[in-house]
């Protein structure tokens, strides 16, 4: 895939988070049937970091133990990418030539 295919399809699949970051679902960039490994480089080169998925506590009790570990946090398809807002705008068209 081109560069520019990638961001295109990162622009399209990325929502608004948080304190102006975008995320995008790696599920959905699965499901878009596109080269992942591709689009996962593409996006950790562009200044997007995995989501970091928080343990969950542990809890007490007899069966405590079987329920700490969740399949969600074992399945990498379930990774969520967080990215600057920046890094799916579209590169200016106005080059330096166009600056004079």
């Amino acid at each position: 895939m081109e560069q520019t295919e990638i961001r295109d399809l990162v622009r399209r699949l990325a929502r608004p988070h948080r304190r102006g970051t975008v995320i995008v679902e790696g599920a959905a960039i699965r499901a878009e049937g596109s080269d992942f490994d591709a689009v996962e480089a593409w996006v950790l080169a562009n200044g997007g970091k995995k989501e970091e998925v928080a343990k969950p506590a542990p809890s007490g009790g007899l069966h405590g133990n079987h329920f700490a570990v969740s399949d969600i946090n074992l399945n990498p398809a379930t990774a969520r990418y967080v990215l600057p807002a920046g890094a799916v705008e579209a590169p200016s068209e106005e080059g330096p030539a166009a600056a004079t």
